[in-house]
């Protein structure tokens, strides 16, 4: 099973909160060494995943206790996560894993996450390496994994210090199933036309309004921060503009390296500069929210951040800025009155317990109701998630012809590929495109594209 734990590395009383695999004989010792290891550059989830991956892992190698090619029984594994674990003809299972065929990309998932753990654990153990060997390959997958690897190097930050070529042994002998191209489904953004009145009437319950989720889904659909980023703000990260004063300026800090508040002061008086960590630990006993392993986890992806180390605020429409400001006056009138044990800015204002960190769940919960408020259909496919509005500041910035460069700096994305799922064209103006396009085409060649009316009128004369 998956458990919580406190994990102490030295005597000095520090600690990391981990997920740990609890097997019969204890700890799984590896795979702690491994987040351990990797702690510093990946996030929990990434932790929760590969947890979960190798515990299903471990349940196949129980019920298989016969085979000891530790490849052929990862080769057998891979399978049934693609197959299921059913006789097709009896529809019984006796190994009792009871297992239904996975999604390909599920299954490609747990793939890769068991590989790239094999992998870290092959250089200290040798025979871990053999589960899921790395091969020469033919001349064919040769070339694909030198052209991907090409790829990989040109676009990587420091790609300039990677070998000039491939290593020999470029591929795994299990792989994923490689599914066709499609076109992705329709970018869910949440409607422009709608979000006023969400903010007005959604947030809105029994006549007292919601200053809470009205602001945080100002940062996401006004600024287009991550869902999650607004719930590592502090009140000091909001203050007027300089250039104009009736419009709010955001700075959301990283959770671990931007630098901490002024308010901390040393021995002599003076203001210290320190991170947020170390604020977040000397003031309140706390670590940052990204190492949370409860419901106050609060994620951060990174991307590209505008100074050391906080992302800005570019409101867009500039009116968004405006609207936040107002909102805040509000809001800062109720947090005045509540204690906390916490820098957040977003706390419980009626719900037990008072002044607690307000969390992504909550937010989640109030904002689906909002939407069924004014009679949307809480659905991601339909942009009516939190995550919608992200797309919508994305495709909004499109829309108003602003250069990619620029998209790519307000999204705070690390590279201009990273905007595509934000501003890709929907069908309903790839129809309109299409129709432009025809229309251009019947004024530059007037003559055949003339007759089709009198074409279809011919056919339903003689039908």
């Amino acid at each position: 099973m998956t458990v919580k734990a406190r994990v102490y590395t030295d005597a000095t009383g520090v600690y990391t909160e981990l997920p740990v695999l609890m097997a019969p004989t204890g700890v799984l010792e590896p795979l702690l060494d491994y987040f351990l290891h990797r702690s510093h550059d990946r996030s929990l989830m990434w932790m929760i995943k590969l947890t979960r991956s190798l515990r299903i892992f471990l349940e196949y190698m129980q019920t298989n206790p016969a085979e000891r090619d530790t490849y052929q029984l990862f080769q057998n594994f891979a399978q049934r996560l693609y197959t299921g674990t059913f006789d097709r003809s009896t529809g019984i299972d006796p190994s009792g894993l009871c297992w239904a065929p996975r999604s390909p990309k599920d299954a490609a998932q747990i793939i890769t996450n068991l590989t790239d753990f094999f992998d870290w654990l092959g250089n200290m153990r040798p025979e871990v390496a053999k589960v899921n060997p790395r091969y020469e390959g033919g001349a064919f997958d040769r070339q694909i994994d030198a052209a991907a690897y090409q790829y990989r190097r040109n676009k990587a930050f420091l790609g300039h210090t990677w070998a000039q070529n491939a290593p020999s042994e470029t591929g795994h002998r299990i792989r994923s199933r490689r599914l066709p191209k499609v076109e992705k489904g329709e970018p869910p953004a949440f409607p422009e036309e709608r979000f006023e009145e969400l903010l007005l009437n959604g947030f809105n319950a029994g006549g007292r309004r919601d200053y809470r989720g009205m602001l945080i889904t100002l940062l996401l659909h006004g600024a287009g921060f991550r869902e999650s980023e607004p719930f590592h703000l502090y009140i000091q990260d909001v203050f007027p503009a300089p250039s104009s004063p009736d419009q709010a300026k955001v700075l959301i800090h990283h959770p671990s390296y931007g630098f901490g508040p002024t308010d901390w002061r040393d021995e002599g008086g003076r203001p210290r500069k320190v991170t947020r960590a170390q604020y977040l630990a000397h003031q309140f006993g706390l670590v940052p929210r990204t190492d949370l392993l409860d419901r106050r986890h609060a994620g951060w992806k990174g991307g590209t951040h505008d100074g050391p180390y906080y992302k800005q605020a570019y409101w867009f429409l500039p009116e968004y800025g405006k609207w936040f400001q107002q909102l805040w006056r509000r809001y800062l009138e109720q947090v005045a009155r509540i204690e906390r044990d916490h820098p957040f800015a977003f706390i419980n204002l009626s719900r037990e317990p008072i002044g607690a960190m307000y969390t992504l769940a909550q937010y989640n919960k109030a904002h689906a109701a909002a939407c069924k408020r004014i009679g949307l259909t809480v659905n991601k496919a339909l942009g009516t998630t939190p995550h919608g509005h992200r797309h919508a500041y994305g495709r909004r910035l499109q829309n108003a012809g602003v250069e990619k460069a620029l998209i790519r700096r307000f999204m705070h994305h690390s590279s201009l590929e990273s905007q595509e799922v934000y501003t890709r064209t929907n069908t309903s103006e790839a129809f309109a495109a299409l129709e432009s396009a025809a229309q251009r085409l019947r004024d530059t060649y007037p003559g055949p594209f003339s007759k089709s009316n009198i074409l279809l009128a011919d056919i339903e004369l003689n039908d």
